[in-house]
């Protein structure tokens, strides 16, 4: 029976309009500019994108595409002006990406309406004549909160003076501004998209700080306003719901080349640029509060605010309560002796200084468990507390080790050298306590201890504060463990009860008001066990995590490492929390937020906006539901466990097979990532030569496949888990939990997010590889087989049916980029052959500078 044609929706018509249309009326623009040979390659891009797609289409090496272009169209020799024509197209790509982004979000409040229906003011309203439902809203209220992290994570490569132009571009676009668009292309084109050198701690930390200056400062704050209004109309106490957090200059997991005078620097920074925003809002607001009563107070606040924005010799500290009462108290004048007149501008900087103190985001601290066990083994051989501990403390059983630590405060006297990684813990730990002196307690507050295996991984830790200048009655830091492989998420509900029933760190989270932070990786676990697992994985730490907590009394916040694509936890992600059950704690919805997902998701204030309300709707509507799980039921239970096991043994298996490293290597641009100019942190945690899959990262990991467009961490293993489940005749099952689980069905729309970024026409000539034939075959075999699943399980005849915007939106972007990937591949193939270094130099560049292009139009590819 012939499937009718859909017919196109309303979001449908206005994105072929206001963008695809658009974007090619301004390429078609933007290809006439007048540049260096712009005539010859605004002629041939478009010659070049469609040999590109033909000769895909025809399984034709990229070597035999490129080769057979020139010999074509052009009358191009020798190799030098090959390649010097590839890098200009790709030049001229990489522009099209910005310019389809800057389309897209010019669209953005025409394309994007709340899809969800549980908005917190139509809760409200819904209470009204609901006096249970209207307490609920009420008690959720007081405890509710969402903290979005950005975190330097190496795929956010626009430097700032981009993402100027790209938000001037937006602006221009939306009101069809032909003569600036026009000379903002020009300038766009002009302007370098990357640095020459890899950028520092610091440098990462000011490119995101645009972001907090341009977008999350305005924001937060209109999405709080809106919150303060909806809640004020009926008759609910408002609070701070918004929280944001920082990790550039504070994350130095894997990162040696972070160190503690880049924590403090990022941290003044930070607060500088705060109050430089408050500043600017407080000229405006001065020039309309002109009346006589409130001068005196006016003047004392811009003059604390200038010196604390531009003053470089200011001693920083904590001001903002102080600032909090001399904005009231010019409200308070306003309203009782000026008709209340300009009070709405002094409310409007009353919130952003409550949501965002003298610190503007919490900045996180993170070490890996393995170095602060050194940092702790290094202080023990100190006096006075040499003594305390056995010589062979550190091999002693679990119970052992912790009934050995004492939590004494003690000044040490530290003997021999401590190595980098050891010092930057023990100076790292005293500027915290500066920082919270400085820019108030909120500033830096989280300790986060990645790959946590133990309970003593935490107490060894806060052992160290008390040993390096802190006192146990102001110890005002919070201790996250960070549980993130497959065998950590299953050990963390034990290791939290050893926690919550050690009368030490019981007392301290008392004094912390009985919160418990816990982060829990997505990355590393999909790298570890696969998609599927990951995802179940997680699912079940947070059932026994959230069940640990309720027995003892503490309230528990999850905080996701969610990178952009599926693999990394990405995609819907707001689908996630508002399918929570009542089994998993969600009152307090942390993230962290990174590479192209900062820009692609929070780029523009209204982009901002939409996402931190998605979220905030879904942890709301969750939380009041309370609905149980049905994946805890044992029908739905055995099957997501029987699959995650079939999943995971997939994955295993090909993670095992002799040549899966050394695929990524030769084929993707791996061995080249760490040569990219965009990230301070090392594309591996280990220094050795050789490289294993354990010791490298997960985003390079992840961004490997991605740009090789087979994206094998986002859903390889989840086509056989569910043919197996076909094969012995629980399909209805499956069927039957896709169509009654939320948190199922994002699973798996998310993984056909993955699989529609996916293009393995482009590598079909590998079939032919004498030596990895028959590895890409099974790879594509799967990619075949999860398609057919998943399209079976759906009941849908094309991947992403059901979010045809996104889909198309994809559609265009990959046809944009494809030529980068051809070329990508061209340039490694070329790096197999004897060269000369000069020539190995030329195509080593030229594969480095697709790498760019590629991710930032996937906006989550990595």
């Amino acid at each position: 029976m012939m499937q009718k044609p859909r017919v196109a929706g309303h979001r449908e018509s206005i994105f072929n309009n206001e963008v695809v249309s658009r974007f090619e009326l301004y390429n078609s623009l933007f290809l006439t500019l007048p540049f260096y040979k712009i005539k010859d390659t605004g002629t041939l891009l478009p010659l070049f994108i469609k040999h590109c797609e033909d000769g895909v289409k025809t399984h034709l090496a990229p070597s035999e595409i490129i080769d057979t272009f020139f010999a074509k169209y052009t009358q191009v020799g020798g190799a030098k002006d090959v390649i010097d024509l590839l890098f200009r197209f790709i030049q001229y790509i990489e522009r099209q990406v910005v310019l389809f982004d800057a389309v897209e979000d010019a669209s953005f409040s025409k394309l994007n309406v709340d899809e969800d229906t549980h908005t917190l003011r139509l809760m409200l309203k819904k209470s009204e004549f609901n006096t249970e439902l209207h307490q609920k809203i009420e008690d959720l209220i007081k405890d509710f909160s969402l903290r979005l992290v950005l975190t330097a994570h190496p795929t956010q490569f626009y430097p700032g003076t981009v993402l100027s132009i790209i938000t001037d571009l937006t602006a221009a676009i939306k009101v069809n501004d032909i003569v600036s668009i026009n000379q903002l292309l020009q300038q766009l084109g002009k302007t370098p998209f990357f640095n020459k050198k890899s950028p520092t701690p610091v440098d990462e930390a000011m490119s995101l700080a645009w972001f907090l200056e341009n977008v999350f400062y305005f924001a937060a704050a209109n999405i709080q306003s809106e919150i303060d209004q909806d809640l004020h109309e009926f008759n609910i106490l408002s609070k701070k719901i918004i929280e944001l957090g920082f990790w550039p200059g504070g994350d130095r997991d894997g990162n040696p080349n972070v160190n503690s005078g880049h924590t403090l620097q990022v941290a003044k920074t930070l607060r500088q640029i705060l109050f430089r925003c408050y500043y600017r809002d407080f000229r405006k607001l001065k020039r309309r509060i002109t009346f006589r009563g409130v001068e005196e107070t006016v003047n004392k606040v811009q003059d604390v605010l200038y010196r604390n924005a531009f003053d470089i010799n200011v001693v920083p500290e904590n001001i903002s309560a102080s600032l909090i009462e001399d904005l009231h108290l010019i409200k308070s004048t306003l309203i009782e002796s000026h008709d209340g007149l300009f009070a709405d501008l002094v409310d409007d900087l009353l919130r952003k200084v409550e949501l965002f103190g003298s610190h503007f985001a919490s900045l996180d601290i993170r070490q890996d468990s393995s170095v602060l066990r050194a940092t702790h083994a290094y202080c023990r051989q100190s006096k006075p507390i040499v003594s305390l501990f056995p010589e062979n403390y550190d091999e002693l059983p679990e119970e052992e080790k912790i009934s050995q630590l004492s939590f004494k405060s003690a000044k040490l006297s530290y003997t021999g050298e401590p190595g980098p990684l050891i010092l930057d813990t023990l100076e790292t730990i005293a500027k915290v306590m500066e920082i919270q002196h400085s820019n108030g307690e909120l500033a830096c507050h989280r300790f986060i201890i990645s790959n946590t295996q133990q309970a003593s991984d935490i107490l060894q830790l806060i052992e160290l504060f008390l040993w390096n200048g802190w006192d146990e009655s102001k110890l005002t830091v919070d201790f996250v463990p960070l549980f993130e492989t497959v065998n950590d998420l299953q050990g963390a509900a034990k290791i939290m009860e050893k926690l919550y029933s050690h009368p030490f760190y019981r007392k301290h989270l008392e004094s912390r008001g009985n919160k418990q932070d816990i982060m829990l990786g997505f990355s590393d676990s999909t790298k570890d066990g696969g998609y599927l697992m990951a995802n179940w994985s997680i699912f079940n730490a947070k059932v026994g995590l959230t069940a640990i907590a309720a027995e003892h009394n503490i309230q528990l916040a999850f905080f996701d490492g969610r990178g952009g694509p599926p693999s990394r936890g990405g995609g819907k992600t707001h689908r996630f929390y508002a399918s929570m059950g009542k089994e998993i704690a969600n009152k307090n919805i942390q993230l962290t937020i990174q590479g192209q997902t900062i820009s692609s998701q929070y780029g523009s204030v209204d982009s901002a906006g939409f996402n931190i309300g998605q979220l905030i709707n879904a942890g709301i509507s969750s939380s009041i539901k309370e609905r149980h799980n049905i994946l805890l039921d044992p029908l739905h239970k055995d099957v997501l466990d029987m699959m995650a096991k079939d999943s995971f043994d997939t994955f295993m298996a090909l993670r095992k097979h002799p040549l899966f490293l050394t695929y990524l290597e030769r084929f993707s641009p791996l061995t080249l990532l760490s040569k990219i100019t965009i990230s301070s942190r090392p594309v591996k945690r280990s220094s050795g030569e050789k490289l294993r899959l354990e010791d490298l990262r997960a985003i390079s990991f992840v961004t490997s496949w991605g740009q090789l467009k087979q994206n094998i961490p986002g859903f390889y293993g989840v086509g056989t888990a569910l043919k197996n489940q076909e094969a012995i005749g629980n399909w209805d099952n499956i069927v039957k939990t896709y169509q009654q689980s939320g948190y199922f069905k994002t699973i798996i729309d998310n993984c056909m997010m993955s699989m529609s970024k996916s293009d393995f026409s482009i590598t079909a000539h590998f079939a032919k590889d004498p030596d990895f034939g028959d590895f890409w075959k099974m790879l594509n075999n799967e990619y075949e087989t999860a398609k057919e699943m998943l399209l079976k399980l759906a009941g849908h005849s094309a991947l992403m049916e059901n979010y045809p915007v996104e889909k198309r939106s994809i559609a265009v972007r990959e046809k944009i980029v494809l030529p980068l990937v051809l070329i990508q591949h061209y340039a490694l193939e070329k790096l197999q052959q004897q060269l000369d270094e000069t020539e190995s130099q030329s195509y080593e560049k030229l594969a480095i500078r697709t790498v760019y292009g590629i991710v930032n139009a996937g906006r989550n590819s990595a």
